[in-house]
C-alpha cells in the first residue's frame, strides 16, 4: 500500500476459503509532542528505571513482566510464556458469523486496520469484498494481535477490506446517572422548537470541512515562539446577552431565529465566515499567519 508499512501478515479465513493478507494501521496520530524540561535551564528531564530493592538503574532489556496476586505474591511472566499461548501463535483473522450492521453499537468500535491481499491472485479477496458490499450484514471476526485476542468487524471502505477491532462487552462501562428519570417534563412546544433547530442545522457530513483548530493554533503559537514572538493575546470573555441562558424555550427560539436570519452558524454563514477569514489571512497573494509579531528568526519546529 504505497509507502505504508505492514504490521502483521497472515490470512483471512471464511469457511474453507483462505485469503493471504497484510495488515496496516488505518489511522495515524498527528498530535503535537512536547518534551519535559527543567524550566530554569531548559534541560531535558530523563526518567530512570530504578529497582526499589537494590537501588540500581535497570536496563530496559533486563525488565520483565510480573503479575501480582491478591495476596501480594508476584509471578514472573516472560515473553516466552506469552508467545506459548495457543491463540497468540495463530496468524489468522477468522470470520465467525455475519450479523445485521445495525446490531453493532458504535460505542464498541476501537481501532481500524486495512487489509491488503498478499498474493498475485486476489480473486478470493475481491469475492469477499463484493459479497460484503451486496449483503446487508457485517462480518464478525476474531484474531490475535500484540498478545491480545481481538473481536472485530470486517467491512469495506473504498474497495479495501477493513477490519476494525471491537471492545469486549465488559470493557464498555455502563452509565449510572441520577436525574435522568421519566419525571422530567418536556412540553410539546419545546420539543417542536428543538426539532426545528435540528432541521436548521441539517447537512450532509463532509469530514474535509472540519479542521483541528486547536492544533492549528498551537502550531502557530509554536512557530511564533520559535521566531522570537509572543503567544496569542488574551481575549476578554464577553458577558453580553449570549453569555447567559435564562430560559430553555427562549434559548431555542433565539437559536432558530438566528439560523433563519443567516447567522454565522448556518451553512451559508459558515461559507461567508470562511471567505472572510481567507481574505483576512491573505496579503498580496500570500497567506498571512495569525501570530504575534516576530522579533528574530529561528529554526522552524521539527514535525512531531
Amino acid at each position: 500500500m504505497g509507502g505504508m508499512r505492514s504490521i502483521w501478515k497472515g490470512s483471512l479465513t471464511f469457511g474453507l476459503v483462505n485469503v493471504p493478507i497484510k495488515v496496516y494501521s488505518a489511522t495515524e496520530d498527528h498530535d503535537i509532542r512536547f518534551r519535559q524540561v527543567h524550566g530554569e535551564d531548559m534541560g531535558r528531564i530523563r526518567y530512570s528505571r530504578v529497582c526499589e530493592k537494590c537501588g540500581k538503574v535497570v536496563p530496559f532489556e533486563d525488565i520483565e513482566k510480573a503479575f501480582e496476586g491478591d495476596d501480594g505474591q508476584l509471578v514472573l511472566v516472560t515473553q516466552e510464556d506469552m508467545e506459548s499461548l495457543p491463540v497468540d501463535r495463530s496468524h489468522e483473522i477468522e470470520i465467525v458469523e455475519f450479523v445485521p450492521s445495525d446490531q453493532i453499537d458504535p460505542l464498541m468500535f476501537d481501532k481500524p486496520y486495512y487489509l491488503e491481499p498478499a498474493t498475485n491472485s486476489p480473486k478470493a479477496y475481491v469475492l469477499l469484498r463484493r459479497t460484503l458490499e451486496q449483503t446487508d450484514r457485517i462480518a464478525i471476526a476474531k484474531f490475535a494481535l500484540r498478545q491480545k485476542q481481538r473481536l472485530a468487524v470486517l467491512r469495506v471502505r473504498d474497495d479495501v477490506l477493513v477490519v476494525q477491532t471491537l471492545l469486549w462487552p465488559d470493557e464498555v462501562r455502563q452509565p449510572d446517572f441520577v436525574g435522568l428519570g421519566d419525571d422530567v417534563e418536556i412540553s410539546d412546544k419545546e420539543l417542536k422548537m428543538a426539532v426545528s433547530l435540528v432541521d436548521s442545522f441539517a447537512a450532509d457530513f463532509d469530514p474535509d470541512e472540519f479542521v483541528d483548530e486547536y492544533r492549528v493554533e498551537l502550531e502557530q503559537l509554536i512557530d511564533a515562539k520559535l521566531e522570537g514572538g509572543e503567544a496569542f493575546a488574551q481575549e476578554e470573555t464577553g458577558t453580553g446577552e449570549d453569555a447567559e441562558v435564562l430560559d430553555l424555550l427562549a434559548a431555542l427560539q433565539r437559536s432558530v431565529d438566528r439560523q433563519k436570519s443567516g447567522g454565522k452558524d448556518t451553512k451559508a454563514g459558515k461559507e461567508t465566515a470562511k471567505s472572510a477569514d481567507k481574505a483576512a489571512d491573505t496579503k498580496d497573494g500570500e497567506p498571512a499567519k495569525r501570530t504575534a509579531t516576530r522579533t528574530k528568526a529561528a529554526p522552524k519546529r521539527k514535525p512531531a
